[in-house]
């Protein structure tokens, strides 16, 4: 079975680029020159020199061994917290602002929810000199101030998003309206795999890196390059695509996707796409999607200001139809719970995000013999006021 793009833009029945006409010049200029530019040496060289000395790259793989213990099984931590800005967002920023320059923009525009994605972008704005505008939900700013703070810092201004819920969905749409009345100078740098082709490629394709890398440590650490389970945070999903992507056609590698159950999936606030969503169209693309009968988007829940999206990535739509991925979903509790788990177990305090991905460890039945990765997307740095607030500790 296929889980790659087409040549339309479409994963299955999910995918392709729903957009306002002014955009469609972006749109296809991105579309028919990404993958040659992406191939150029030149690209490559600077992008692969950037991720090993400006990133860090490669991330280490990290053997936790007392959580091994604790579930009597292998458990393997992908360290992309040790990225520079704290996450994996990074690698994304790197490819797109290279990308950018080679199509001769001059200007960055950017959603954020938790803030990582914006401050990445601010951050590779800052390093080649480029003009950076990052759209973020008021709620998200009051929850995430230190990032807000880290790319005012860095030169950017942080625009708040006062529709909606105030949370990603609509700093996602202010972006794009930005967009409309700029096409020809800006170039919008989407932080997860989701709006129109060829976004949710592309920024899959700069994730990437981090399953090629684990694919090369298992068989460094193991003597084999296939885990048994390979488990992430799925919000949009972009740490998810990054994290599964050179797994896809090994169907005997387990990939399980972790959702925000917020306070409960059928609590009316939750942000669980693949219990909750069905078929629908969200900027940009056809995809799954929290709605009501009449096709309204409901807004999503969850105490992570990373994973509160009404909707998935086309791609991760098309995964949990065909059933290559494994979807479970995770309780605010759950989640912080988990969180709490590795900060006193390894001594690594997670982002809530990818403590959603942790908790997924009490939902599986792993055996002694498993060999289990969880992409550790994010550090908790910027989720401090989150945890103190939850203050279950």
């Amino acid at each position: 079975m296929k889980f790659n793009v087409d040549e339309n833009g479409y994963y299955g029945l999910f995918g392709g680029a729903y957009i306002p006409e002014m955009l469609y010049p972006n749109i296809e200029e991105l579309r028919e020159n990404y993958l040659s530019i992406m191939a150029e040496p030149s690209f490559q060289a600077e992008f692969n020199d950037l991720l090993k000395n400006y990133v860090g790259r490669p991330t280490p793989l990290y053997l936790a061994k007392r959580l091994s213990e604790r579930y009597n099984t292998t458990i393997y931590l992908k360290r992309e917290d040790l990225c520079h800005t704290g996450a994996h967002k990074i690698n994304n920023t790197i490819g797109q602002i290279l990308m950018a320059k080679k199509l001769g923009k001059q200007k960055i525009i950017a959603e954020t929810g938790a803030g990582q994605h914006g401050v990445a972008t601010a951050t590779v704005c800052a390093l080649m000199g480029m003009e950076c505008i990052v759209y973020m939900g008021k709620l998200d700013m009051e929850r995430q101030r230190p990032n807000v703070e880290r790319m005012r810092i860095l030169g950017t201004k942080v625009v708040p998003a006062l529709s909606g819920n105030m949370t990603l969905k609509d700093a996602t749409n202010e972006a794009m309206r930005h967009w409309i009345n700029h096409p020809t100078d800006t170039h919008y740098i989407i932080g997860s795999v989701v709006g129109p082709h060829p976004y949710p490629d592309m920024v899959t394709r700069f994730q990437s890196v981090i399953s090629e890398e684990i694919k090369k440590q298992l068989q460094n650490e193991i003597g084999n390059p296939y885990p048994d389970y390979v488990v992430a945070c799925v919000g949009g999903g972009s740490n998810a695509a990054g994290a599964f992507y050179h797994f896809l056609s090994d169907e005997h590698v387990n990939l399980i996707g972790v959702e925000a159950a917020g306070k409960g999936v059928d609590s009316g606030e939750s942000a669980a796409t693949t219990a909750l969503g069905k078929a629908g169209v969200l900027h940009g693309s056809k995809t799954l999607l929290m709605q009501t009968a009449d096709g309204q988007v409901i807004e999503p829940y969850s105490i992570s200001a990373g994973l509160d999206y009404p909707g998935i990535g086309p791609m991760h739509a098309h995964l949990f139809e065909t059933g290559r991925v494994q979807f479970i979903n995770v309780t605010d509790d759950d989640a912080m719970n988990a969180g709490i788990e590795l900060s006193r177990t390894e001594g690594i305090i997670p982002a809530i995000e990818s403590a959603h991905a942790m908790a997924a460890l009490k939902a599986m039945e792993l055996t002694k013999d498993d060999v289990v990765v969880i992409n550790l997307s994010g550090r908790g740095d910027k989720d401090l006021e989150s945890y103190i607030r939850w203050g279950k500790y």
